[in-house]
């Protein structure tokens, strides 16, 4: 064999020549295996030194050796037939048994027509496989499904499970049942300590004598700012109501008032002089005699004495009112501001405290008369800042003398700062009842838009709805200034409907003949600027039109609420132009809030409507907003 075809050259095995070189050659591969192994463990050593060890390189770990391990080791559980011991079989499962919450064992679920059909198919089944001895068992098993379910309705009607909070009676009512009644009346609380709503006058706690007055009112039903806010005021528990207008607020705070007072001595010739027992104050002249003149229902019979003070009348007039002593004076901040500083009015024994409509009280300027007039309420009747103030206990003691621990309330539609700010300072631990959403329309309103620019397309418009006698008077149509109240009531009066204008250059007497010309039929259409949009209950309001849109979306929500109030329903039409693009996203969210408005195509996909506006300081100019807010009101 040559040397190119050896296996060093073509790499095929020579025997002979492998078998000569065998020990030689191993002897070589010992030490070089023992070389290579001293230098491996020199650059081990080395890696270790610099870089530290190596921990864990690779994991051992498999996954699927796991599941193969789990899957091979699977317990399969099987036997024969004759090792069945189903229940069929047993003499013990012949009779079923009634479970302790009601449920049919073995059929399961309550005892309803579906429960009834499960029972009689199993009776059926043994029946069939049994011929000789299942009619019996099959007969039985019904028989106990019939006992089972007799017996779990008898403890329902014992329990009152299954029943609507107004089947039951006040004993049975549970935590879930009254979840279920604010729900149903969208009443939301906050606070410590704080009762549960009333569910009929009935059950209000209010004395027999005030109830029979409510009835001889005509109150059927509470609403649910009364259902709410009464049992907490009748605990001496400060307050803050959020509910939309015309929801009920004065009855709410009036009734707990006329209890509260109604403990406390009768004013004489020693006591008439240090004012009042409780004072009411609102922002503007008829809101506050509209709280007067409802006061008076209540009050009156019960010997209470109710007096305003507003502007628009001599002071003159009103403290010759006041001169046999009010256990309530109702006022406008300004105008008492004014009896104070003449020290014609006093406030050293008031001890029951409301504010009505703070958010516009603070929105017309009056933040600083209303601080005036609680830092000028006496101190030693002020509640302590502890948890002593949820107490209803401890807040209807007597201090002494004639003095009770003063109660203070506030209601609102919005709660601005300013308003949380007054709240923190005056108010002690105070309930906060909240109805529906806070400066949401309410939903007995019909909100309707539509994109009518120009002022002769509005007229021709607003003529079309009101001659479409779709809407039965009073109505009333809101402009933004004063100037355009004339021109439009002059169209109106055109179309052949009587028509009353409310602004702001109005005198009082002006004002008042207006509104009562509404509220007697004699006026059809009350055309008004934002001076109605607040605190003017005109009842039965069935549409409200808003000639133009209103500057803030506040004020659009307060002037819609002059129709759908007290629970009936009501419709808004707004006419849009492009002058409203601030308040176009505003107005869009409370439409598509509203179950039953709906949001038009065009202010869906408007610019405007597509993100909220960044504003300063809400724009317009203090003429604008409304002149004449002078003391006392407007």
């Amino acid at each position: 064999m040559n040397q190119e075809n050896g296996r060093d050259r073509d790499g095929y095995r020579d025997q002979g020549r492998g078998r000569g070189r065998g020990r030689e050659g191993r002897k070589g591969d010992k030490q070089a295996t023992d070389k290579q192994s001293a230098e491996d463990i020199e650059a081990t050593l080395l890696r270790s030194r610099y870089l530290g060890p190596q921990v864990n390189q690779q994991s051992n770990f498999s996954a699927k050796k796991k599941r193969m391990r789990t899957t091979e080791k699977k317990f399969n559980f099987e036997w024969d037939a004759d090792e069945d011991t189903s229940r069929d079989n047993d003499p013990l499962y012949t009779r079923q048994a009634v479970n302790h919450n009601g449920s049919f064992a073995g059929v399961g679920g309550e005892f309803d027509d579906e429960a009834e059909e499960r029972a009689r198919k199993r009776a059926r089944m043994i029946e069939q496989r049994d011929p000789e001895n299942g009619k019996e068992r099959a007969k039985g098993i019904m028989e106990d499904f019939f006992r089972a379910r007799d017996k779990a309705r008898q403890r329902a009607d014992r329990t009152g499970l299954g029943k609507r909070w107004s089947e039951k009676s006040l004993e049975d009512m549970r935590e879930r049942d009254w979840r279920i009644f604010k729900e149903d009346f969208g009443i939301a609380t906050k606070g410590g300590m704080i009762p549960n709503p009333m569910r009929s006058w009935q059950e209000s706690n209010l004395p027999k004598r005030l109830l029979n007055i409510v009835e001889d009112v005509g109150y059927k039903e509470p609403t649910p700012i009364q259902r709410a806010a009464i049992p907490i005021a009748l605990q001496a528990r400060d307050l803050i109501g959020v509910a939309v207008t015309g929801s009920g607020k004065t009855a709410a705070f009036l009734l707990p008032l006329l209890v509260y007072i109604s403990d406390l001595p009768p004013l004489d010739e020693l006591n008439k002089n240090d004012g009042p027992y409780a004072l009411i104050m609102a922002p503007t002249r008829e809101l506050v005699q509209q709280i007067e003149s409802e006061a008076r229902k209540f009050a009156g019979p019960l010997g209470f004495r109710v007096v305003s003070i507003v502007g628009g009348h001599s002071i003159e007039e009103q403290i010759y009112n006041m001169r046999d002593g009010a256990e309530i004076i109702v006022a406008t901040p300004g105008r008492l501001i004014d009896c104070l500083d003449r020290r014609v009015l006093v406030l050293a024994q008031c001890c029951y405290v409301i504010m009505d409509e703070a958010d516009r009280m603070i929105d017309m300027g009056f933040e600083e008369p209303v601080n005036r007039i609680l830092e000028a309420l006496p101190v030693n009747n002020e509640k302590p800042d502890t948890e002593d103030a949820e107490d209803a206990t401890k807040m209807k003691r007597y201090l002494g003398g004639n003095d009770r621990y003063r109660q203070t309330m506030m209601y609102t539609a919005t709660m601005p700062p300013q308003v949380e700010k007054i709240a923190k300072k005056y108010l002690r631990r105070p309930a906060i009842v909240t109805i529906g959403n806070a400066g949401e329309a309410v939903d007995t309103v019909e909100q309707r838009v539509e994109f009518i620019p120009g002022e002769d397309r509005r007229k021709k418009r607003l003529q079309e709805i009101l001659a479409s006698n779709d809407f039965a008077p009073p109505i009333i149509v809101f402009v933004n200034i004063k100037r355009n109240c004339d021109a439009v009531a002059r169209d109106i009066k055109q179309m052949g409907w009587t028509v009353a204008t409310l602004h702001g250059s109005k005198t009082q007497e002006q004002r008042e003949a207006s509104l009562q010309s509404v509220r007697n039929g004699t006026t059809q259409v009350l055309v008004a600027t934002d001076l109605a949009g607040r605190g003017i209950d005109v009842p039965d309001v069935s549409l409200v039109v808003n000639f133009n849109m209103a500057p803030k979306i506040d004020s659009y929500t307060h002037r819609i609420g002059r129709t759908g109030r007290a629970g009936k329903s009501g419709v808004a039409i707004t006419f849009l132009g492009p002058e409203d693009a601030d308040t176009m996203y505003d107005l869009k969210q409370i439409l598509s809030k509203s179950s039953i408005s709906k949001v038009p195509d065009e202010l869906k996909r408007h610019e405007a409507a597509q993100s909220k506006p960044v504003r300063g300081d809400g724009g317009g100019s203090r003429k604008d907003k409304e002149e004449g807010l002078g003391k006392g009101g407007w």
